[in-house]
């Protein structure tokens, strides 16, 4: 009986152990085992991440749309390893043919890609064949690499801007948004070596922390703007707009730098034939830059930093057309203030955001490419998302090409908080639901349905997107709920705190909290991004025996998330139950409650507001007459 008993004892305690462990594949186990990574959510003791120096001169061609440009990387290898071979990654080859991609293209995206004209490392010349080059190649090194050194990279080369403008290329025939203008050495990793993923149209990026100079070339009459500071502007702008320019970045007012009318009529720009823009950004994952000679421009500034009065200078650059980017400046700076004094709360780390309309409702370090739509709402909507990136990925540097809810998630997560500020909370439920939760929960291919934590490459179609934004956006709100504000954002700070400037994996977030909050709450990233659950509440059954209503609540989707049980009585009185998804810890498929009732009930209702229920038929008792 004893040995049974022990044996009993044994199986159980097993079970509960390996139910509380997360799945973690063999590359991302050997980075804790080898201390470059902790169980904790720490940096490992041998943590570290390679990184470049870039100095980039670059010049457009506006009548024939060409870049050309000469770049010279400085390249760290902080790794142990020494490295044979350089990964060169030019995003901007998704334009050719050959490139796969998600879905159709017309023929203004296609394009004949990178081409270059020198490579040298250490001053060796290579014969490099970019011609047969995707969006990431291999470069095999004459010299390996060691570990602690570095190696010079000088790089010429030139391409095409596309016609059809998405996330850069042409905007009209006076603008342009030129973004992954240059090749880049791609990043290696602890956990992955050199990453090799080719890039698609879908998923998005993975970078390494570089510092930068950027010099653009551009006609006069051209006005650039870019990330980074704009280091000579006196150089390039006439006195009248340098010293508009100078003045916005101090004044808490929208100014006009430069109105359509004085773009118009030229004389914004020095009177030469070329002016070279110069910019400097440091410990940033990438670099952009947009130009116009239509565009006008506005300015302005906020205190992101009440402990140092800190200023950001905040910009927009858009055709006179367009009546909501008349509005960015101010939405730009009521963005920057609630997120650096809310949600997530950290001051706004860089110094500058611009606002650039375009077509690709994208973001780029410093930078946003927004369409523009006669819905204002909508406007600050997509304008709010974007700049949430800021956090994530660009503070965290996390791994978007694999882990996309990793940055997505959490920008609609900010996107979803600072509309409860701007529109009121039972608005911003609504458009949360229409817009992040309805496609997913209603979505009849539910075979697309993986776990969270699936590669975002490895999902697509409604897969992909569910798994980006909505369902990752209700994990953390789910965990906001279960936690409260107070312990949710000290876990959440310290999380950026460690992790800021570095890599960053789903596996270092989740051992973070744990640790920031001092409780496993494996059971909940089982539960949210390992499984292939959803929601579905329902209401089992209810028994009344006199004033004593018991119910029975289960959980058939499998989630564990927040709800109400909203009783209301016959005389039309009302009583709201919270639970929080800890309701869900030690049992998955049912809860229990007990009720007391002064007076008799009429109806029982499960209500889990923005946690849309698959099936909220069943979401309701009613007594019967």
């Amino acid at each position: 009986m004893n040995t049974l008993k022990t044996l009993f004892l044994f199986l159980i305690t097993s079970f509960t152990v390996s139910a509380q462990e997360l799945y973690t594949p063999r590359n991302i186990k050997n980075a804790y085992d080898n201390g470059t990574r902790s169980y904790d959510g720490k940096p490992g003791k041998n943590y570290w991440q390679n990184r470049g120096k870039y100095d980039i001169q670059v010049s457009v061609d506006e009548k024939n749309k060409i870049v050309t440009g000469k770049e010279t990387i400085v390249y760290a290898n902080n790794s142990p390893d020494t490295l044979k071979s350089a990964a060169i990654r030019f995003v901007n080859n998704i334009h050719k043919p050959e490139s796969p991609r998600s879905g159709y293209v017309g023929a203004d995206f296609l394009s004949s890609g990178l081409k270059i004209s020198s490579f040298t490392v250490n001053g060796q010349a290579y014969q490099v064949n970019s011609t047969n080059w995707g969006t990431v190649a291999s470069v095999a090194l004459k010299s390996p690499l060691p570990s602690g050194q570095s190696a010079t990279f000088v790089i010429e080369w030139n391409y095409p801007l596309s016609k059809q403008s998405g996330r850069e290329g042409q905007i009209d025939n006076t603008s342009l948004f030129v973004a992954y203008a240059y090749p880049r050495i791609s990043v290696y990793d602890d956990y992955n070596g050199w990453d090799m993923i080719p890039h698609s149209d879908r998923t998005e990026f993975y970078n390494d922390f570089n510092d930068y100079k950027l010099a653009v070339k551009a006609p006069k009459n051209y006005v650039v703007w870019a990330t980074g500071d704009l280091l000579n502007p006196d150089e390039v702008l006439e006195a009248e707009y340098a010293s508009r320019l100078k003045k916005s970045y101090t004044s808490d007012e929208v100014i006009h730098i430069a109105t359509a009318a004085e773009m118009k009529k030229g004389g914004v720009t020095k009177p030469k034939d070329d002016n070279i823009w110069k910019f400097e950004a440091n410990n940033i994952s990438d670099v952009t830059f947009s130009l116009s000679s239509s565009y006008l421009w506005d300015a302005g500034s906020i205190v992101v930093d009440k402990k140092t009065n800190r200023r950001v200078s905040v910009q927009a650059a858009y055709n006179e057309a367009a009546n909501d980017f008349s509005h960015a400046v101010e939405w730009g700076k009521l963005a920057l203030d609630w997120f650096s004094n809310n949600w997530p709360g950290v001051p706004y780390p860089f110094s500058k955001m611009t606002a650039f309309q375009g077509f690709a409702d994208m973001e780029y370090p410093m930078m946003v490419n927004d369409s523009s739509t006669p819905d204002l709402e909508f406007s600050q909507f997509v304008l709010n998302h974007e700049i949430a990136h800021t956090y994530f990925p660009f503070y965290m540097g996390t791994n978007e090409t694999r882990y996309a809810f990793m940055d997505e998630g959490w920008a609609t997560t900010l996107e979803y908080l600072i509309g409860q500020q701007q529109l009121g909370k039972e608005k911003a439920a609504e458009n949360y639901k229409k817009f992040r939760v309805q496609r997913w929960i209603s979505d009849p291919s539910t075979e697309q349905d993986q776990p969270i934590i699936s590669m975002s490459t490895q999902v697509s179609d409604a897969g992909y997107g569910n798994n980006a934004y909505g369902k990752p956006s209700l994990a953390y709100l789910a965990l906001k709920d279960l936690l409260g504000d107070e312990v949710f954002g000290k876990a959440l700070h310290t999380y950026m705190d460690r992790w800021n400037g570095k890599h960053p994996i789903p596996w270092d977030f989740f051992y973070s909290f744990n640790d920031a909050t001092k409780q496993n709450l494996n059971w909940f990233w089982n539960n949210w991004f390992f499984s292939s659950s959803y929601i579905d509440l329902a209401i089992e059954k209810v028994i009344v025996k006199g004033n004593n209503y018991t119910i029975s609540v289960k959980n058939a989707g499998g989630f564990a998330i927040p709800f109400d049980l909203k009783v209301i009585y016959n005389d039309g009185k009302e009583q709201l139950i919270h639970r929080t998804p800890e309701t869900w810890k030690n049992n998955r498929k049912e809860t229990f409650f007990e009720i007391r009732a002064d007076a008799p009930v009429r109806s029982i209702t499960l209500d889990g507001g923005i946690f849309m229920d698959a099936k909220p038929a069943d979401n309701i008792w009613l007594k019967k007459l």
